[in-house]
């Protein structure tokens, strides 16, 4: 399999798939293209419903090589995404076998998620874009990768109150920020695409969203706190990225 499939691509060769595979893909396209139309992203859903989005699968998120096939997923997903549609995501299930299934909580997955951004942006082979502040303290500061800003999403199995961030196994999601372009608070239809957003979000999940949740450039805003929410209204209070120190670390040497 290419490390990159579309959403045909996948319905094609669904029944040649490794099991975990096939479960992931039809339990995302149940979740997101539900028949009620419930899905509280709608970009998201319309990315699924026109073929925008592009998907990859690695592997157990404890394993070092799980982090280098996600380096190389958004690596080839970089070069294409402008490609794929306005709704562009990229969608990575992740392997997630019993024992974490049965034993894991929020936080474990918590921890695994900045493993696994700590680990790729090592090896991420360019300089951080000049545009994007390196400290994740910044209202303006979002992932990169090859000089690409991302939005990130994960969704866990440990996730039960929050329904819109449960997902039978690990799940990650990444968005470009170009995206985000004619979708932010200063144009009309960014303003009422959050409305709408955040209206269908207390809907699926049953009570209001997470205080987390800001606006990108927002001056209370941390975007890495959005990545990542707790099933209740807690936050950590430090961010677990550590580039910069990874950088300052390379240097001293």
């Amino acid at each position: 399999m290419e490390i990159l499939v579309d959403k045909k691509e996948l319905e094609a060769q669904l029944d040649t798939l490794p099991p975990w595979k096939r479960e992931a893909f039809t339990s995302f396209a149940s979740i997101i293209a539900d028949s009620d139309n419930t899905y509280p992203c709608i970009p998201g859903r319309q990315g699924f419903l026109m073929n925008h989005l592009r998907y990859a699968f690695i592997g157990d998120p404890r394993n070092p090589g799980s982090a280098e096939q996600l380096a190389q997923a958004l690596g080839a997903y970089g070069e294409i995404s402008r490609s794929t549609g306005n709704y562009a995501s990229l969608a990575v299930f992740v392997e997630t076998p019993e024992e974490l299934l049965q034993d894991s909580t929020v936080e474990d997955y918590r921890s695994l998620f900045w493993k696994l951004l700590n680990e790729v942006t090592s090896l991420d082979p360019r300089e951080w874009p000049e545009g994007i502040p390196t400290d994740p303290t910044d209202p303006g500061w979002e992932f990169c990768f090859q000089g690409e800003p991302y939005f990130a999403f994960c969704a866990t199995p440990a996730h039960v109150e929050r329904r819109s961030r449960h997902f039978p196994g690990m799940l990650l999601a990444f968005q470009p920020r170009w995206v985000f372009d004619e979708m932010n608070a200063s144009t009309v239809l960014g303003r009422k695409m959050k409305q709408l957003i955040r209206k269908r979000l207390v809907e699926y999940d049953g009570f209001p969203g997470h205080p987390d949740l800001k606006w990108y450039g927002q001056d209370d805003n941390h975007e890495w706190k959005q990545y990542f929410l707790s099933d209740d209204n807690s936050s950590p209070s430090k961010c677990p990225f550590n580039r910069m120190k990874q950088t300052i670390s390379r240097i001293l040497k």
